[in-house]
């Protein structure tokens, strides 16, 4: 699976700002209706004192959620920790994974911020662009706007607000659980972002394919004879 080419990675922290403000101008918010076949989740494991980490991209069988699919990539990360840049952080090791990827899938989950970000530009509107696939963004904590607490039953969602534009939904994804914070990756609108995150959430508060992906960079994901495993 092969990546555009839209920028550099050696690149300041102004630098980057401006590149992220550039492309969340290509950002479709619109899309998503058609049923995926393959569903990814992507996730990375860093070791902040070493500047090492491990990237995953796990494939699953949607609706299904079977495994069918493993890739990892390990090396150093080189740029700093910034909060809303953490795509640079990361994607050029993610983007290692998914060039071992024989086929494509056709959604794209990440743990982390889409558009609800300060500047619209979250890892999975980077990812998204990058890949030219529809992404979401399924984070576990806010990192920009406001949202009041959504019901307690499962499937219950609250807008994400940020200086009167909606950038995502808090969405309770188990009862009694705290919830996840979706927002629009690219070339899907919000409610579809909502609806197929909930229909991969498995009885656990994250959807399997970032909740797999998760396990898989720590090397704790098990995997049965069938699944193909690209590596290292």
């Amino acid at each position: 699976m092969e990546a555009l080419r839209l920028h550099g990675w050696q690149v300041t922290v102004a630098e980057a700002k401006a590149i992220q403000r550039e492309l969340a101008g290509r950002v479709c918010r619109h899309g998503g209706r058609s049923t995926p076949a393959l569903v990814a989740g992507a996730d990375i494991s860093a070791a902040r004192s070493r500047g090492e980490a491990t990237a995953a991209v796990v494939v699953l069988r949607y609706p299904e959620m079977e495994t069918v699919a493993v890739s990892i990539a390990r090396g150093k990360v080189t740029f700093p920790y910034v909060p809303g840049l953490l795509s640079f952080r990361e994607v050029p090791l993610l983007l290692a994974a998914f060039e071992k990827l024989l086929a494509a899938p056709d959604l794209l989950l990440v743990d982390g911020q889409g558009m609800a970000h300060p500047r619209r530009m979250g890892l999975a509107c980077h990812l998204g662009l990058l890949l030219d696939i529809p992404a979401i963004g399924c984070a576990k904590s806010r990192l920009c706007g406001e949202a009041a607490e959504p019901g307690g039953e499962r499937g219950c969602r609250a807008d994400i607000t940020d200086g009167g534009e909606v950038i995502g939904a808090a969405l309770r994804t188990r009862a009694g659980v705290k919830p996840v914070y979706v927002s629009v990756g690219h070339k899907i609108d919000l409610e579809a972002a909502l609806d197929i995150t909930l229909q991969c959430c498995r009885g656990y508060r994250l959807p399997e394919p970032t909740r797999r992906a998760h396990l898989a960079a720590g090397g704790n994901l098990k995997t049965d004879g069938d699944t193909l495993v690209y590596g290292p």
